[in-house]
């Protein structure tokens, strides 16, 4: 296959850091990175961004499609090419709560999109019904259950990609979380009234992240530190964060970005069908949500999920929450990546990893989209 080099570039490396060069990739994969000749096919970047794919683990929905309604392979690739036109390279199609035969059904479709190589596919995120009805969100309580010896078989059926699971660990036993961790489940708290003590007792029983950091969970107190405390004091699991300004304000994301490691925290979408689509509304539990002021909204003004996309994500991190380009990248790809175990291979701009890459330029627009160093043609303009 005809070598791909990217020259007048400036890229962003897995330490955090802008360099100036060429980039160039064989079949799927970064064979260079830097100051070398370019070789094969030649992209001018004209002095544009390349950053890492980005990898959404929180995607509910795009280009009019919303999962729970539509769990098949083909709604997952409707979703996908929604996303892709926004550097979206890899991502994990998110159910809301609902019943165990639906997670089901959405388990298999994700199977069923691996097998047929549905572009950037890595798994499932299966977002309750095992959460909180204090701290509920959009999602229907009806639907809400404990985390049995059947749902447990479920959660760990996945036989293609990863599957991660949001539950509240106050409606589980940390012997529930080490069982669904063992068996290979990546399981994160979210829509939690936990408190302090039991959150820190779920992390030590393997829950490895948290669901849209401050947004439906016990907030910090500082007498009652809560999931949110928990979650800022720990320093190796990782915190998706919603950089929309309308979930979490810009100064609150600001201060916890001080408070650990910038690759422990994740930009994520959260995304609705609305996401990549002209439609500004969509049905969801019998309630019209719309999108009003750039968020999406139920009758009552409950959050539903976002509209926010991730080159928005990242050029919102830039612009309203003051880090570099390079740690905007290592949140929208590098810290999803080593998340989800797969940082070995994907998730940063290096020698050996794959050759999913977004060109940005000057204003932090998307220009190009490659999945394994080829062109998607659905681009945003």
């Amino acid at each position: 296959m005809t070598p791909v080099s990217f020259i007048n570039a400036q890229i962003a490396t897995p330490d955090g850091r802008l360099i100036s060069g060429t980039l160039t990739c064989e079949g799927e994969t970064i064979t260079a990175v830097g100051d070398h000749a370019a070789t094969g096919e030649v992209i001018d970047v004209q002095g544009g961004y390349l950053l890492p794919g980005f990898i959404d683990t929180q995607v509910n929905g795009g280009g009019g499609v919303l999962f729970n309604d539509e769990t098949t392979a083909e709604g997952i690739a409707a979703i996908g090419a929604a996303h892709r036109k926004y550097g979206t390279t890899a991502f994990l199609p998110t159910l809301i709560s609902d019943e165990l035969s639906v997670i089901d059904a959405a388990m298999r479709a994700t199977e069923d999109a691996i097998a047929q190589g549905v572009p950037g596919v890595l798994g499932i995120h299966i977002e309750g019904p095992f959460i909180s009805k204090q701290r509920k969100g959009i999602h229907n309580p009806e639907m809400f259950r404990t985390l049995d010896a059947e749902s447990k078989a479920l959660l760990k059926s996945l036989k293609r990609g990863k599957a991660m699971v949001t539950l509240a660990p106050e409606n589980c036993t940390p012997e529930d979380i080490a069982e669904l961790a063992a068996a290979g489940v990546i399981v994160a708290a979210g829509h939690t009234n936990a408190t302090y003590e039991t959150t820190v007792a779920a992390l030590k029983a393997g829950i490895t992240g948290f669901t849209h950091l401050f947004n439906a969970m016990s907030p910090l107190n500082h007498r009652a530190p809560g999931v949110v405390g928990a979650a800022l004091e720990n320093l190796t699991s990782y915190s998706g964060l919603i950089a929309d300004g309308h979930h979490v304000d810009w100064a609150a994301l600001r201060i916890a970005l001080r408070t650990r490691p910038i690759d422990r925290f994740m930009l994520v979408t959260d995304a609705m069908p609305t996401v990549g689509s002209e439609t500004k509304t969509f049905v969801l539990n019998g309630q019209t949500i719309t999108v009003r002021d750039g968020v999406c909204v139920g009758p009552d003004g409950t959050l539903a999920g976002s509209d926010l996309d991730m080159a928005t994500a990242v050029r919102n991190t830039v612009e309203h929450i003051g880090r570099t380009l390079p740690e905007a990248a290592i949140m929208a790809a590098t810290a999803p990546a080593h998340f989800l175990g797969l940082g070995s291979s994907r998730g940063s701009l290096a020698i050996g990893q794959r050759a999913d890459i977004v060109w940005m330029d000057a204003d932090l627009r998307v220009r190009g989209v490659f999945i394994g160093a080829r062109s998607d043609e659905t681009v945003a303009a």
